[in-house]
């Protein structure tokens, strides 16, 4: 890759010289005169590292510098030059964004081993951020329902108050991510969302919970790691009782104390808790506490199985099929109408999780070259996806005058067993002329030898 050097100097013997140098070693070099110069080619040109003087008649470097780290987009390095340098200008202009400073004479071996440094640190940084995108959590809410629709509204409502808010729901339904899209539409967006499981009941949770003070070390709690943002207790009702009474004076009082500490610690949190059980009952049989109950439960939202809303599936596929193409590089397939329709009427007992997975599994095996079809579904999803499937999906395969063909071969040897061979029985209840019925069974190749027992 030939990567793209400005360099910004008043003086023109510094600038030929550099801009041989680093042609030679295989650079793009651009050069300026003066800040203004400097100021339209930063505009104007594709530039991956600039080498900036710092005294200039019109702009001095350090202003220049100044303007373009302001921006929140700027990810060009910047190595600042100057021939009367001195330690307190360095440390300025690193403060400042410089990636390092360099004083003039220019050492040509010093020049490129911090320009070929400073150009691998912005690659660096440029991949982190991208596998930063990737790796997001999805706090997105999809879905174009009456349902869906319906709990975006609701979310919507609270998003933007400070209420503790209980979402319950099946497994894989998406309570993580319906917490997730409040954080994003609330005035804590850009404080910290920590995400707490409790699923697995140990020991740990007491010090996640709060934290813990020893002699040499302190582990900070989720309280504190979330300070500002918002806290997600995921499947609140699997602690323990003991763990509810702390919890419960912690929600009270507003303040706690790590493990083992002897001070009192204040927060600014808002609390989302989720579960995949029924804490009513959970309240009347004695394992989750009335009162913690009720500290939770100030605006319960219940979130839907994705049964309740399968025409959601085709858009929620579509949306998975482009995340694991852009994310895990895996190879686009298009879904079959029929294969759609299958996904419909499955009754998806691990929810949205499970379609995810389902999706994933069948761009990573199955063949890349076709559509994904219906045997393929079947045969991921098992015999359960065949159970609760109507026969007539696969037809949507097949071109019409063979699906009319096949459903007509499937109805009549249907019927024809239901009436135990029977043809007058069988043409009553189809519609269709004795002898015409004859005929579409030879022609189907269904057997019409009567079945009747003598």
């Amino acid at each position: 890759m030939s990567y793209s050097i400005l360099i910004v100097d008043d003086e023109p013997d510094i600038r030929e010289i550099v801009k041989d140098i680093l042609t030679d070693e295989g650079y793009r070099v651009l050069t300026a005169e003066n800040g203004e110069v400097a100021r339209s080619t930063a505009r104007e040109q594709s530039i991956d590292l600039i080498l900036l003087d710092i005294w200039m008649p019109d702009v001095d470097g350090v202003t220049l510098l100044q303007e373009w780290s302001s921006h929140p987009e700027w990810n060009i390095p910047v190595i600042m030059i100057s021939g009367h340098g001195n330690v307190e200008t360095a440390v300025e202009s690193v403060r400042l964004g410089a990636y390092d400073f360099l004083e003039k004479p220019l050492s040509t071996a010093k020049l490129l081993v911090t320009i070929e440094r400073a150009l691998q640190t912005r690659t660096l940084r440029a991949e982190n951020q991208q596998l930063k995108k990737r790796l997001k959590p999805q706090s997105e809410l999809l879905g174009s329902s009456a349902l869906m629709a319906g709990l975006r509204h609701t979310l919507q409502q609270v998003a933007d108050t400070d209420s503790r808010l209980l979402l319950s729901g099946a497994p894989g339904s998406g309570k993580d991510v319906a917490a997730r899209h409040v954080h994003a539409l609330s005035h804590r967006r850009e404080q910290p969302f920590v995400d707490l499981s409790l699923a697995v009941a140990h020991t740990r949770n007491a010090v996640q919970l709060f934290g813990s003070e020893q002699s040499d070390s302190i582990e900070y709690s989720c309280f504190e790691k979330a300070d500002g943002g918002t806290l997600l207790l995921n499947e609140i009702a699997d602690i323990d009782l003991t763990l509810q009474a702390q919890l419960l004076n912690v929600l009270e009082e507003g303040q706690f104390m790590h493990l083992g500490g002897n001070r009192y610690i204040n927060f600014d949190v808002r609390i989302i808790a989720t579960t995949n059980q029924d804490l009513q009952l959970a309240v009347h049989q004695g394992r989750f506490r009335q009162d913690l109950y009720d500290r939770l439960h100030v605006v319960p939202i219940p979130i839907p199985p994705l049964c309740k809303h399968t025409e959601d599936i085709p858009e929620l596929v579509n949306y998975y099929v482009d995340r694991f193409v852009t994310n895990e590089q895996l190879k686009y397939r298009h879904f079959s109408i029929a294969a759609l329709n299958l996904l419909r009427q499955y009754q998806w007992p691990g929810n949205v999780r499970e379609l995810m997975n389902v999706v994933q599994r069948l761009l990573i095996l199955g063949d890349k070259e076709n559509d994904v079809s219906r045997q393929e579904i079947e045969s991921v999803l098992g015999s359960t996806a065949a159970a609760t499937s109507p026969t007539g999906d696969h037809y949507f395969d097949l071109p019409l005058r063979e699906a009319r063909d096949a459903f007509e071969r499937e109805y009549l040897t249907q019927h024809l067993a239901l009436v135990n061979g029977n043809i007058s029985e069988l043409a009553n209840r189809s519609g269709v002329e004795r002898t015409h019925l004859y005929r579409k069974l030879k022609t189907l190749g269904i057997p019409t030898r009567s079945r009747k027992s003598s």
